[in-house]
C-alpha cells in the first residue's frame, strides 16, 4: 500500500482521498490550514485549482523532490470558457514537471468529475482513470491505487497526452457547465 498526499480538500480531493482509503492506502487531505505541514505522502495529488498551483509549487516544491506527483487540473480559462491557458504544444503537466525536475510527474483525473470518482461509475460504465506520464514505475503504482479501488485504470502514454487529456476535460466540463450532460455524468472508456 502506498502513503498518498492530496492538497486540496475540495470534491476532488475527497473523492480522490475515498479512492485511495478504498484501496486501502494511507491518505493525508492537506489544504491551506495544513501550509505548515509537510508532505509526507509517496504520491502527491494537486488536487487545486489551475491558478493555485503556482503557489503550491512556491510553498511546497522542495518537498515534492522524488515523489510522483500527480496533476488533476485544467488550465481553462473561467473567464471566457473559450480555451485552455497553457500554449498549444504543452500542458499543465508539462508546466508542472518543468518545475519540479525531481519529481515524476503524472496527469491523471482531470477527465473524471468527483461524483464518477465516488460513484465508481459513469452510468454502465465503470469509472476510468486515463493516466498520462514519462515515468513507467510511477504509473504503475497509481494505476494500482485506481484499480484496488475497483476502478479501471489505462495508460494514456507519455506527458506529452497530458494536452489530449486536457483538451478532453475541457470539452467535458463545458458540457456540464452548459448543462448538456450531468456533473455526474461524463465520458466512458469501454474495451
Amino acid at each position: 500500500m502506498a502513503k498518498i498526499s492530496i492538497i486540496g480538500s475540495g470534491n476532488m480531493g475527497q473523492a480522490i482521498a475515498g479512492i485511495a482509503a478504498k484501496g486501502g492506502n494511507e491518505v493525508e487531505l492537506l489544504n491551506t490550514s495544513h501550509a505548515g505541514q509537510a508532505v509526507t505522502g509517496d504520491i502527491v495529488v494537486l488536487a487545486v485549482p489551475y491558478p493555485s498551483v503556482a503557489t503550491v509549487l512556491a510553498q511546497r516544491g522542495d518537498q515534492l523532490a522524488g515523489k510522483v506527483v500527480v496533476d488533476i487540473t485544467n488550465p481553462i480559462d473561467f473567464a471566457t470558457f473559450d480555451g485552455l491557458t497553457v500554449p498549444a504544444d504543452s500542458s499543465a503537466a508539462a508546466e508542472i514537471a518543468a518545475a519540479l525536475p525531481d519529481a515524476r510527474v503524472l496527469k491523471a483525473f482531470n477527465t473524471n468529475f468527483g461524483g464518477t470518482l465516488a460513484s465508481g461509475s459513469i452510468g454502465a460504465e465503470t469509472t476510468t482513470v486515463l493516466i498520462a506520464g514519462d515515468d513507467a514505475n510511477a504509473k504503475a503504482l497509481l494505476s494500482g491505487v485506481v484499480a484496488a479501488a475497483g476502478l479501471k485504470a489505462i495508460d494514456a502514454g507519455s506527458l506529452k497526452r497530458a494536452r489530449e487529456l486536457e483538451a478532453l476535460a475541457f470539452l467535458q466540463i463545458t458540457l456540464a457547465a452548459g448543462e448538456k450532460i450531468s456533473w455526474t455524468g461524463g465520458f466512458a472508456v469501454t474495451a
